[in-house]
């Protein structure tokens, strides 16, 4: 009783409320995300577009591939977006519905930005804090590696890998995955190098705590913070790359559809309707703002700094 009432007193005393005081970094952290009012508006909006590319088909009667043969070759006179035929957001040059099409383009766009941050999670932050515990020689050599795959002109070399080895998913994520963990091992092996010398890391060390676990359950936790901000900035930026490459038609082929694909058919069309371009790239503009929004409202949230 006297030590609550001393919490409390001292809770006080510095001016914070008596139930801040149990506050861990983690809720103050959500506290101050939730205060910034752009990133808690993009979040519903997120939201939104998930729904829609993950429950959008059901929406619609008409498949991504199913051509309205009344429609066929009359996309600039009746193929604009009716409620009465269902074709909420027009079709396109051959009769298929853009809306369908606009679920299936959200789902893989999203999918690939998704992949790409997992790859860079997973690979990145292995391989960084690997490397900035171990130190040493191991240490060089395994950031010498980056620096060499950095240098390498990865649009040049993915086109030639789309071009050899045929333009498929498959080789569009071996791309993606190529480039997306590079930065993050870099920033988390340097965000290591300054948390391998603190106390609790040597105290595991003078316990005679193995060095994988050292990394996995001492170092890896403590970088959570700037994983997570790097990963949501990291997403639209796999998207924007993916979409420039289905723009120049090298990316996403027929049947399958994404949000650059869709742009470059719509581009082609803008001078006469605006709804083939107007709706992908009101979706990819949309959910670029949201993710960038969300990303800067949790580094600011995660900042030490600020705390």
């Amino acid at each position: 009783m006297f030590a609550q009432k001393t919490m409390a007193e001292t809770a006080d005393l510095a001016g914070l409320p008596a139930g801040d005081k149990g506050r861990s970094l983690w809720q103050d952290a959500g506290q101050r995300f939730v205060r910034n009012k752009a990133a808690m508006a993009s979040v519903p909006v997120l939201l939104f577009v998930v729904l829609f590319a993950s429950f959008g088909q059901f929406l619609t009667p008409w498949s991504n591939e199913e051509v309205d043969w009344s429609l066929l070759g009359q996309v600039y006179e009746e193929g604009g977006p009716s409620w009465e035929n269902r074709h909420y957001f027009g079709v396109d040059e051959t009769g298929r519905d853009l809306f369908a099409r606009t679920v299936q383009g959200s789902r893989i766009s999203l999918m690939i930005g998704l992949i790409g941050a997992l790859v860079a999670v997973i690979v990145g932050t292995t391989y960084g804090a690997v490397a900035g515990y171990v130190g040493g020689r191991t240490d060089q050599l395994m950031m010498r590696l980056v620096d060499v795959l950095m240098s390498i002109p990865y649009m040049f070399v993915l086109i030639l890998l789309l071009v050899v080895f045929g333009r498929s998913m498959f080789m569009l994520f071996v791309g993606i995955g190529l480039i997306s963990w590079l930065d993050m091992a870099r920033i988390v092996r340097g965000q290591t190098l300054s948390l391998k010398n603190t106390e609790f890391v040597e105290a595991a060390v003078a316990t005679g705590v193995s060095t994988p676990v050292i990394i996995f359950r001492h170092i890896v936790p403590n970088l959570l913070g700037v994983v997570i901000v790097y990963a949501t900035l990291l997403v639209p930026s796999m998207i924007i790359f993916e979409s420039f490459i289905s723009f120049l038609g090298l990316g996403v082929q027929e049947p399958l559809t994404s949000w650059g694909a869709l742009i470059n058919q719509g581009a082609d069309h803008m001078r006469y309707v605006g709804w083939m371009l107007g709706f992908p790239l009101l979706f990819f503009t949309v959910t670029l703002f949201a993710l960038f929004f969300i990303g800067d409202g949790l580094r600011d949230a995660l900042d030490p700094k600020d705390r």
